[in-house]
């Protein structure tokens, strides 16, 4: 009983954040969740919406071995760019010449400033929303790194650079959901889903040393 009382006390802190990054018209629908107030309502591979945790992977694509690891509540992975290479550079003292990146990802001032880190990024550039639109062409208003970003994935070059992804990252993703049950956490708190997270990519990381020595 006590730990119900402590849960629900933790979800009622937690409320105003999650009505702070609600539009006005839905701050009113705002939820947190009694079990694990920490954890946001987020959309599902499925469809459906439940509380979660949005756990993020960096990967190596020559060894396919994980460089960097973490977990946000945060819903949306716009945004998640920089402080992924912030993590790498903290864990390995340098950053990668080249960053994949899904289309979750792009965000303007994420390939600016990893541009200005000398990163460059591959990553698809969004569908124009008017048909006749080329949307690798630089528009109006694009700083030069968003521009040559543009341009460089209308490349035939960089369409088959950003296909390494596949191979990589995303069979990474799909062993953790699959096989080592990341799908759902026993644990509740991002501190505590971080550590299993962590764990995970070290034993992953040593299964891959084994594989390839």
């Amino acid at each position: 009983m006590r730990e119900r009382q402590e849960r629900l006390g933790q979800a009622l802190g937690e409320l105003p954040k999650v009505r702070a990054c609600k539009e006005e018209k839905d701050k009113p629908k705002a939820r947190v969740s009694s079990t694990d107030p920490e954890a946001r309502v987020m959309k599902m591979a499925d469809g459906g919406f439940r509380p979660a945790y949005n756990v993020q992977f960096s990967v190596d694509t020559a060894s396919r071995a994980i460089v960097g690891a973490d977990v946000t509540n945060v819903g949306s992975d716009q945004g998640q760019m920089e402080p992924h290479l912030l993590l790498i550079q903290k864990e390995h003292g340098k950053l990668p010449k080249e960053h994949l990146v899904d289309g979750g990802f792009v965000k303007k001032e994420g390939i600016e400033k990893a541009t200005a880190q000398g990163v460059t990024v591959y990553a698809p550039v969004p569908k124009p929303k008017k048909e006749g639109v080329d949307p690798y062409e630089p528009k109006a208003g694009d700083s030069e790194a968003v521009a040559a970003w543009r341009e460089r994935m209308g490349t035939a070059q960089a369409k088959e650079i950003y296909k390494e992804r596949c191979s990589t990252v995303e069979t990474v993703n799909a062993d953790a959901r699959e096989h080592r049950g990341l799908d759902r956490f026993v644990v509740r708190g991002v501190r505590k889903v971080r550590c299993v997270v962590l764990w995970f990519a070290l034993t992953y990381d040593i299964l891959r040393l084994l594989a390839v020595t």
